[in-house]
């Protein structure tokens, strides 16, 4: 893969992931670029960007994501800015002449009461889960684009679509944050400030799969060069789930947290069930090595060492 890759998204979680796998396997030619310099939701300065740099490879890892209730606040906000990212670098990919295209999508395309675990072939045969349905609408937009610009112009692309996705570089707010970084920043604290009791949204019992983003990161390098460029799409996951209410156990029990935990039921769940089946992936060749016990005591030391930073 000596060609020049353009990752959109750096700064991200899973795109600093996808650079750090990079950097260390020595590759000659990456391409990034700051929000401040290129906003990719302006077409014309996309544009000009791919027409000046030309990247022969493109990762669009660029998004705007959050947990359950940033996507409940805001999903116009949601919607657009994910439509104008992924068209934008997508038709300007076409354009410039990129030779492939990996765009990365989300497990909540799948509809809200999808037969679990959930197959590649059951998109689109179902209504969405309404508290992220824009966000789902936007990813599946993206993959049908990427579809459908190879069914029309060639163009060599394919889709990833990863389950949950936690680790290095993940947001700890807890308006903007995914569900395994706001747990462990909420029992982090509630030791460290002597809390005795910890309230969570729903009722714990909607299942979650997730994948550290480090394994997703390698996925994605070896999809690229493995998966065939139809504009097709595949699932990426580690292919067993857990209960929020059993991952907030192990959470409190790893950060040494032992007083209530209250459940809030007149908060959404969101969709109950959302585990992938993988076995295209794994027939591909990839199989994840961080292990969730691992992860979570690598997202724990994370966010410590980011509250010592903070008071330092």
């Amino acid at each position: 893969m000596a060609r020049k890759i353009f990752v959109a998204g750096h700064r991200g979680m899973v795109g600093s992931a996808v650079l750090r796998k990079l950097h260390d396997i020595g590759h000659p030619d990456i391409l990034t670029v700051e929000k401040s310099a290129v906003d990719l939701r302006d077409q014309q300065t996309t544009s000009a960007f791919f027409e000046r740099e030309r990247p022969e490879v493109v990762i669009l890892a660029a998004a705007r994501v959050g947990g359950i209730q940033a996507n409940i606040a805001s999903p116009g906000t949601f919607l657009y800015d994910n439509l104008a990212i992924q068209t934008n670098v997508i038709q300007a990919a076409h354009q410039s002449g990129a030779v492939r295209l990996v765009f990365l999508g989300s497990s909540c395309i799948y509809p809200t009461n999808c037969p679990q675990p959930m197959r590649e072939e059951y998109l689109l045969t179902g209504p969405l889960e309404p508290t992220n349905e824009a966000y789902a609408i936007a990813k599946i937009a993206g993959m049908k684009m990427v579809e459908y610009y190879h069914r029309q112009y060639g163009m060599d692309g394919f889709s990833l679509m990863p389950c949950n996705i936690y680790g290095t570089n993940d947001s700890f707010d807890l308006q903007n944050s995914h569900v395994l970084s706001a747990l462990v920043r909420r029992f982090t604290d509630a030791v460290d400030d002597g809390a005795g009791r910890v309230e969570l949204w729903g009722t714990g019992r909607a299942r979650r799969e997730f994948l550290h983003v480090d394994d997703l990161a390698d996925a994605i390098l070896m999809l690229t060069e493995r998966m065939p460029g139809d504009g097709g799409f595949i699932n990426v996951g580690s292919g067993t789930d857990i209960s929020i209410r059993d991952l907030a156990l192990l959470i409190a029990a790893k950060v040494g947290y032992g007083g209530e935990i209250a459940w809030n039921a007149e908060k959404p769940d969101g969709m109950l069930l959302k585990c992938l089946d993988v076995s295209r992936m794994r027939e591909m060749g990839f199989h994840p090595s961080v292990t969730l016990e691992d992860g979570i005591e690598r997202t724990i030391a994370d966010y410590r060492a980011l509250k010592s930073r903070s008071a330092a």
